[in-house]
């Protein structure tokens, strides 16, 4: 397909410290023993798409990350890793390398993405309406564990999802209001245009965006240079594009509507752009005059996709999203995972070795060459690879990383403990993160606190 395809993999996000670092960056944070990013890359693989820039914040991780996928996806993918400075947001890292970007369309997609949207659905959907951006867009994730703790069922009411507005015609293919969650602090406005050329607007608070775009190469490009202050793609470009649809300057196939119609020397160029709908759209209606003949505006299309609430669509985008996804890819969206469960419904790794009466409950990992104690009980937990627990220990509802060392009689609940942490006997952890720096240890730890 005549797409080049972007896949935005972040940096050392300040929204995920401590887990963290220039030696785990973003994109390498383990979801079931597995780097994130690997989710995205292997959607692109099913969908055969070989070629792809991965763009990487700072220097240090872009080495790492480039290291791991040269090793994880030899002869399998062509991968080009481009650096950009830290912190210049999502539109002002496709900014940095928009000299790479030549084909007519672009997809991009967010490194943090863990979904099983075929990402061909997205494109296909912004081809077939000859949009200048296509959003996919799916439903809120209920984020967080019940009371209950140890049963990992989800509580609707404890902690809903954070909430966007997004407005959309009665066909549900157009995207005519978008408002973030940072936004709905404030009255939230909808343009009057809007509203008159579509007539009715279906209005939900249900679905966010997933952070993975179709655009039309040349607008995009146009947007990026002519608002060099736009950092954010979903906050900045996005919203920008839709509020703009109407009355669009922007330019089309390299050229601005209005100067494309003069040169030309036919003013129905503009309506022409938009006919390949299958269906006539508001944007069709808005640019015929009263007549129905002559084009009285100018209008681009703002389409999105809606991700069908059988699919698994979440992005690791906080501790809170790390722990949930850790738990659903070895849990209800197993067939993410790519590993094989046992008839316990559990992954266990050959080389594991469990001591007397240990139980390791469904839903459940335990990793390559992870020893663990006699009267050991693990529950909706993920347990990386060469750890060392010892006896009389209960892990629940948790994520152990690498090279952890957890000593006798300790109780993790709720818990995050990164690689080469190691834990003295008999520490009661809740809703904690633990980190190790070099030789130090970071043990008492407050609810929803670190060291």
């Amino acid at each position: 397909m005549d797409f080049q395809v972007v896949v935005l993999a972040g940096g050392t996000s300040k929204k995920l410290v401590p887990l963290v670092s220039k030696e785990v960056p973003k994109a390498l944070l383990p979801v079931a023993n597995r780097p994130v990013l690997s989710y995205v890359l292997e959607q692109l693989e099913l969908s055969n798409i070989k070629d792809l820039i991965v763009v990487v914040e700072g220097a240090d991780a872009a080495l790492c990350v480039g290291g791991w996928i040269s090793a994880a996806y030899v002869d399998r993918l062509h991968v080009e890793v481009a650096t950009v400075p830290e912190d210049v947001g999502t539109a002002g890292a496709l900014r940095a390398i928009a000299h790479h970007l030549t084909a007519k369309d672009v997809l991009v997609v967010s490194g943090d993405l863990v979904s099983d949207v075929p990402p061909g659905a997205v494109t296909a959907a912004h081809r077939r309406h000859d949009a200048v951006v296509t959003a996919m867009i799916c439903s809120v994730p209920v984020s967080g564990l019940s009371e209950a703790g140890s049963s990992g069922a989800k509580d609707k009411t404890k902690k809903p999802g954070r909430y966007n507005i997004i407005g959309m015609d009665p066909t549900k293919q157009f995207l005519l209001h978008i408002a973030t969650g940072a936004e709905l602090e404030k009255d939230t406005r909808i343009r009057k245009s809007i509203l008159r050329a579509v007539g009715q607007m279906d209005i939900r608070a249900d679905l966010m965006d997933a952070h993975m775009y179709a655009f039309n190469r040349s607008v995009l490009q146009e947007v990026l240079d002519q608002k060099d202050k736009f950092q954010s793609l979903k906050q900045d470009v996005l919203p920008y594009l839709v509020r703009s649809q109407l009355k669009s300057e922007i330019l089309i196939n390299g050229a601005p509507q209005g100067q494309q119609a003069k040169e030309n020397g036919n003013d129905k160029v503009s309506y022409r752009i938009l006919a390949n709908a299958s269906t006539p759209s508001f944007h069709e209606l808005y640019a015929l005059g009263p007549n129905g003949s002559a084009p009285v505006r100018r209008t681009h299309k703002c389409c999105v996709y809606i991700a069908s609430n059988s699919k698994y669509c979440v992005r690791l985008n906080s501790i809170q999203a790390f722990m949930d996804i850790n738990r659903d890819v070895i849990g209800e969206a197993n067939h993410l995972s790519g590993y094989n469960f046992s008839a316990q419904n559990n992954i266990i790794h050959p080389s594991a070795e469990l001591g007397s009466k240990t139980t390791v409950g469904p839903h459940c990992m335990l990793g390559e060459g992870s020893q663990m104690g006699d009267k050991c009980s693990v529950k909706r937990s993920v347990i990386g690879r060469h750890c060392r627990i010892g006896s009389n220990v209960k892990v629940v509802n948790s994520v152990v990383m690498n090279h952890v060392t957890i000593g006798d009689g300790c109780s993790i609940q709720g818990s995050v403990i990164c690689s080469n942490a190691q834990l003295q006997e008999r520490v009661a952890l809740k809703d904690c993160q633990v980190l190790s720096l070099s030789t130090s240890v970071f043990l008492s730890l407050s609810s929803n606190e670190y060291l």
